[in-house]
């Protein structure tokens, strides 16, 4: 990795920013981004800590963001140690990778001391395996035994997002004696809700809440006043799993614990609303097909992450064709065909959309299973039969005052009415195919029933008009 280069420095700051950094919108201010980019380019250390160095960790990871990429580099040597490395958990991770890649490992090193361990590893676990042995090699013995212990889970697991600093003590001690320990500990985790108590093993037996420490006499022994840890989380559970144990049983912070059950960490609230928001955001990227692309990607990542499920989409478009190729005697007799016929296509394609999102995302919380899965079959094959008839009614009526031809709205109407119950049947169907087979619904359930809504609804219309109209 790149060291920072040492340049000369301004003495006198810029007059302060008297505006906030964001906009009414929730965008940083154009004014403070101009002004925070002209005192790097002066090099105005004094001006970039007092208006950068105190911003919180969300804020700065914003306005890094924002930022050129040379700027962010050096915003980054500028502020030296004020910089909090936070910050870089807050951004996207081809950002943060440019700016790590610039650092040397010392003063890498130096600020993983300065940050809790979920912190820290969500920054080393991007890094080669090389940077990440350099890293830790600079750390304190009990530093990088934490972190390397939290780096050999596997990645999206409770392991790799819990934070090892805790409160543990042991079942004999009592009130007084925790609270005395408390006080005297200079390496208690800077916030924490509840006290862990375990064995000379460090085996989970059970945890106290602050507030009832606080309320019990100093002679009263932790065990009798502990409650059991009912909602301890394996630290190989995956951190959708984790962040669903922590919605379904309104959790702040939970036990995690290795296969021995012996703990090892917590996972806090503010871990599982990251997790929950990138696992839905993850979600709704595959449902586009673009994987965990991100804006700060190169055009060349962006370009490679796209085109496999293009492809897949020029063979299922092909194949709609083939079927449209089959009525070409019918579409050539009347031309109206192929006006309307788009329309069939593109009613399915977003009814099934509506559907499909709705079951993918029904699966990811797991409301929908094999309890419930056939109840809800029926009721979007209701669905489907009641949009269809009531698009079939609209569709019908335009489609002959607009050719003057009964006929032809009869046969758009019945083509409309079987594409929206088709689609609703693949809207959820596939997904729940998928699902079963083990594959990611999120990923490929969106090619699939746009290819189903384009073959029914183009056979089903072309096909009808042909009988219809005698064509062929």
């Amino acid at each position: 990795m790149v060291g920072p280069q040492n340049e000369s420095v301004g003495e006198t700051p810029q007059e302060p920013v008297e505006i906030g950094l964001y906009s009414d919108d929730g965008f940083i201010r154009p004014s403070f981004l101009t002004h925070i980019g002209a005192a790097i380019a002066d090099r105005d250390v004094l001006t970039l800590k007092r208006d950068v160095a105190g911003l919180h960790q969300s804020e700065l990871g914003d306005l890094i963001e924002a930022l050129l990429p040379d700027q962010r580099r050096a915003l980054v040597d500028l502020l030296g140690e004020d910089f909090d490395f936070s910050a870089l958990t807050e951004v996207d991770d081809a950002i943060r990778m440019e700016i790590v890649d610039d650092l040397p490992n010392e003063q890498i090193a130096l600020a993983m001391q300065e940050l809790d361990s979920d912190d820290a590893v969500y920054i080393l676990e991007d890094l080669d395996a090389q940077d990440q042995d350099e890293i830790l090699a600079k750390l304190p013995f009990t530093e990088r035994i934490r972190l390397r212990r939290s780096l050999d889970y596997p990645e999206e697991t409770a392991g790799r997002r819990m934070q090892t600093e805790f409160v543990a003590a042991p079942p004999f001690w009592t009130v007084g004696q925790t609270i005395d320990y408390m006080r005297d500990d200079q390496n208690l985790p800077d916030e924490f809700s509840q006290i862990f108590v375990v064995d000379p093993t460090f085996k989970l037996l059970g945890a106290v809440h602050l507030d009832q420490i606080l309320r019990t006499k100093r002679a009263v022994k932790i065990e009798d006043i502990m409650h059991e840890t009912r909602h301890a989380i394996p630290a190989t559970m995956d951190q959708e799993e984790a962040a669903r144990e922590f919605e379904q049983y309104d959790l702040l912070s939970a036990a995690v614990v290795d296969e021995n059950e012996r703990l090892v960490g917590v996972l806090t609230i503010d871990d599982v609303v990251d997790v929950i928001q990138q696992e839905a955001e993850e979600d709704l990227l595959r449902m586009g097909g673009v994987g965990d692309e991100e804006l700060s990607d190169t055009v060349v990542a962006t370009s490679r992450s796209r085109a496999p499920w293009l492809l897949v989409n020029l063979a299922t478009a092909i194949l709609a064709s083939l079927v449209i190729g089959l009525f070409d005697a019918t579409i050539s007799e009347m031309v109206a065909l192929a006006i309307l016929m788009p329309i069939v296509a593109s009613m399915g394609g977003n009814a099934a959309t509506q559907t499909m999102t709705v079951t993918v995302r029904a699966l990811a919380t797991k409301d929908l299973d094999i309890y419930n899965a056939a109840r809800i079959v029926r009721r979007e094959t209701l669905v489907g039969i009641i949009n269809g008839a009531l698009f079939a009614v609209v569709m019908g009526v335009v489609a002959a005052l607009w050719f003057g031809s009964t006929g032809l709205g009869g046969v758009i109407a019945v083509a409309m009415v079987v594409n929206m119950l088709a689609a609703a049947l693949a809207g959820i169907l596939i997904p729940l195919l998928l699902d079963k087979l083990g594959a990611d619904p999120a990923i490929a359930s969106s090619v699939f029933v746009t290819t189903v809504t384009d073959v029914v609804g183009f056979f089903a219309f072309l096909g009808l008009a042909t009988l219809w109209f005698g064509f062929g």
